[in-house]
């Protein structure tokens, strides 16, 4: 019976060892793109969310106060075509700046991501978009190639037809 007692505290070890360790090690999936459009105007087309069924290959639908605190509902799509419902809870809602949210798997410290866009202003009238996760938790390691090859192109497409629709629209 000791010995049973002694096996369950060493895998409690190692598993809280581990999820320390993949908490403090964060896996970032970082894109960026230069917009020919003010942050004002990048702003206004990111944070039309009605719209997002239209031009947005990858979040396909958004719903929910931009405030923060407040958890929105969204909808993903991936490059295989699937779709995925989540909840995240809204970090950052700085116009013309910054929109972050972080949504979790569990109660946290499974599988978090941290999701960010920032905006840039840039000489000219234009803007940097950077879009950006940082995931941790202790099955990210486990997802990690699935998030680089299904999940980042996505950041990529949504980052060019943003850019697209913030130049195609009416200034602000």
């Amino acid at each position: 019976m000791k010995k049973i007692f002694v096996a369950l505290g060493i895998l409690v070890v190692v598993v809280a060892g581990w999820t320390v360790f993949t908490v403090a090690r964060p896996f970032v999936l970082h894109t960026e793109i230069e917009i020919g459009a003010s942050p004002e105007q990048v702003w206004k087309a990111l944070t039309d969310r009605q719209s997002y069924p239209d031009w947005n290959p990858f979040i396909v639908s958004s719903t929910g106060e931009l405030k923060v605190g407040e958890t929105i509902v969204n909808v993903l799509r991936d490059t295989k075509g699937s779709e995925t419902t989540f909840d995240p809870k809204l970090l950052a809602v700085v116009p013309n700046q910054e929109l972050r949210w972080i949504g979790r798997v569990g109660p946290g410290a499974i599988f978090d991501g941290e999701h960010s866009f920032r905006l840039v202003a840039l000489p000219n009238g234009r803007t940097r978009l950077i879009q950006e996760e940082k995931f941790t938790g202790a099955a990210v390691p486990f997802t990690r190639s699935m998030l680089t090859n299904t999940i980042k192109p996505q950041f990529e497409a949504m980052n060019q037809a943003l850019a697209t629709k913030a130049t195609s629209g009416p200034n602000p």
